[in-house]
């Protein structure tokens, strides 16, 4: 699927979210570092893990930062969340949290914000941040939000994340894809922000209800 995005656009909100989260003292130029970030995101495995999702997540942050403790430390959070990603592989958050401990610190940004951005990017792993957990409350609504999609978007979404797992046969991905929307469908809520659950809760619950009817047939 290729990506229709403006990378122009998405290094100048990386370069203030960076410029935020280091603060007075500075540190290296940014641009290399969105580079490499957009060069992730942009690998040929990627179907729904694109820019597109990218922005996407982004733009949620946007609309959700009266809720975050500090959003600029959720957009770092959210352009690391899938920098690492490969299907067929099982440990992608954690590896994407280990890019940014290792990324961060060079690009200046100090060690408590570093730890928290990777912190966020495991959490991505569950969606279930805890009660009094604002930022990663509004990381996991951020990335949940596709859930919540219109019909033919959300069509689009399956298709995508089908054709990333192509390896995988029809019988097994339907039964592992299963599993995972029952475990979200058993989370006492999809989303933890206010504006979530009123936005966007009901949407996503039947969209991921009608999902499962259609990989049972």
């Amino acid at each position: 699927m290729a990506d229709h995005v403006d990378s122009d656009a998405l290094r100048s909100r990386w370069t203030r979210a960076l410029e935020a989260a280091r603060g007075a003292a500075g540190g290296p130029d940014p641009v290399p570092y969105a580079d490499d970030l957009l060069a992730r995101w942009r690998e040929p495995q990627r179907h729904y893990h694109t820019l597109t999702h990218l922005t996407a997540v982004l733009d949620r942050v946007d609309l959700l930062e009266g809720y975050a403790a500090d959003p600029d430390v959720v957009r770092l959070a959210a352009w690391f969340h899938d920098a690492v990603y490969r299907p067929e592989r099982s440990e992608n958050e954690e590896r994407s949290a280990r890019l940014a401990e290792r990324a961060l610190p060079e690009a200046g940004v100090p060690p408590e914000k570093t730890a928290e951005v990777a912190r966020l990017v495991r959490l991505t792993a569950g969606h279930d941040p805890a009660g009094d957990d604002r930022d990663g409350q509004v990381l996991c609504d951020a990335d949940l939000a596709i859930l919540a999609a219109p019909p033919s978007a959300y069509a689009a979404y399956t298709a995508a994340v089908r054709e990333e797992y192509h390896f995988v046969p029809g019988d097994a991905f339907r039964t592992g894809r299963s599993a995972v929307l029952r475990q979200l469908l058993a989370l006492p809520h999809l989303f933890s922000t206010p504006y979530g659950r009123e936005h966007w809760e009901a949407t996503a619950r039947y969209n991921i209800g009608g999902e499962l009817e259609m990989l049972s047939q």
